[in-house]
């Protein structure tokens, strides 16, 4: 309990919240990343310090190219990152592979570092159709598996191809405003959280596992 209560005590940080952006979709003409584009706008206006992972050149996960340079990019803005946004169109009901290669590639634990544990998570998904919610719905159990805090509110935009204007910009609409409001949700709760994580996503069961590890390295004398 000491340990806790000295995790809640460190110092505010003073830095811009420190965001990353994912989108799913290759396209030339990207509705996701239309979005996407819209979120860093919006995001830098409230005063993040704001990145996006641009998908093109990352190999099919495969569990063995994990020094291929884009997968070393995206792990290291896990790392970087406070929050993440992720915006996938829907395909056939579900996710688009293009951004679930995003996630597969982004592991729970990589030695000592936790890319994703306790960041500050917003799930968007664009539909080409009428308004559904199978993608964000199962954004939030991909953030969950990632041990990530999703916040209630998400966006999915109906018809993406009618709110987007020549130059890329979200047209004033409901949708517009409810992303707004999700990033605004993101930023203000990552700003309430990213001081506590350490005393929010520290489990007994890995501080057992890393007192058996500790316990067996002394004992080879390491």
């Amino acid at each position: 309990m000491h340990s806790v209560l000295e995790q809640l005590e460190r110092p505010a940080s003073n830095h811009p919240p420190r965001v990353l952006v994912l989108y799913g979709s290759l396209r030339d003409v990207s509705f996701s990343r239309k979005l996407a584009l819209e979120c860093e706008r919006v995001l830098t206006t409230f005063g993040a310090e704001v990145r996006l992972y641009d998908p093109h050149g990352l190999p099919v996960f495969d569990r063995s190219s994990n020094d291929h340079p884009k997968v070393v990019e995206l792990r290291e803005l896990s790392q970087w990152s406070e929050a993440h946004v992720w915006i996938s169109p829907e395909q056939h009901g579900s996710v688009a592979a293009a951004f679930k290669n995003q996630i597969d590639w982004i592991p729970l634990s990589d030695g000592a570092v936790r890319p994703s544990q306790g960041r500050v998570l917003a799930v968007m998904q664009v539909c080409g159709g009428s308004q559904s919610f199978n993608a964000v719905n199962q954004l939030r159990i991909l953030g969950r598996w990632m041990r990530m805090f999703t916040i209630p509110n998400q966006s999915s935009v109906a018809k993406a191809w009618q709110e987007f204007d020549d130059d890329g910009r979200m047209k004033p609409s409901a949708f517009r405003d409810r992303v707004v409001d999700v990033l605004e949700e993101l930023f203000r709760v990552t700003l309430l959280l990213r001081d506590r994580v350490p005393a929010l996503s520290t489990r007994y069961s890995e501080q057992k596992q890393l007192r058996v590890q500790g316990a067996l390295t002394k004992g080879l004398g390491v």
